[in-house]
């Protein structure tokens, strides 16, 4: 009975060694360099297949400045992430439709691609801001931002049905399909 409790006690001590053991490896940087972890940045703050995201740093002597910077290239980074995705969804959906006046579509498309995101770009939500003060008395302020994909799916589908020479040849569940596909590209890193 001795015997089987010790090597309970063994077998525990032995697992729980592992167990912490793999716990406290993590990744180091290589040799000479650090790793530096930048506040409202990573994983949880990557586009995904529900939501555009991005995110910046701005940094000035004035606090208010350093939060219109962040803010601002925030924004220009988001604006370029969803004129890239919604051109790549329209061009597969042109291609996969049969329009009769194919090159003109394109530009309405497009067009329309840049009032949207200007438009929609009034409804983006903070999801991380933080400010802190440097060493040379600088304010830098991180921010992160997000934009819903499914409002920018809305707003063109309204957009849309409203244009006479789109409406014809636009057929919402297709345009959705492809969107979607897109946005699981984006959440998948491809």
């Amino acid at each position: 009975m001795k015997k089987n409790t010790l090597l309970s006690y063994l077998a525990i001590a032995t697992i729980a060694v592992v167990v912490i053991g793999c716990k406290g490896k993590e990744p180091k940087a290589p040799k000479g360099e650090v790793e530096i972890e930048v506040p409202c940045s990573g994983p949880d703050y990557f586009t995904t297949n529900k939501v555009f995201r991005s995110n910046s740093i701005g940094e000035s002597m004035d606090q208010v400045a350093s939060k219109k910077k962040a803010l601002t290239n925030a924004r220009n980074e988001l604006a370029a992430s969803i004129q890239t995705t919604v051109k790549t969804v329209t061009d597969n959906y042109m291609n996969s439709r049969e329009f009769n006046n194919k090159e003109e579509l394109e530009e309405r498309f497009e067009s329309l691609n840049r009032e949207i995101v200007d438009q929609k770009l009034r409804g983006i939500r903070t999801i991380c801001e933080k400010l802190v003060k440097t060493g040379e008395g600088r304010f830098k302020t991180y921010i992160a931002i997000e934009l819903s994909a499914d409002d920018l799916v809305s707003e063109y589908t309204e957009r849309l049905s409203k244009d006479e020479k789109l409406k014809i040849d636009y057929d919402y569940e297709k345009f959705k399909e492809t969107f979607d596909k897109e946005m699981d590209k984006m959440k998948s890193g491809n």
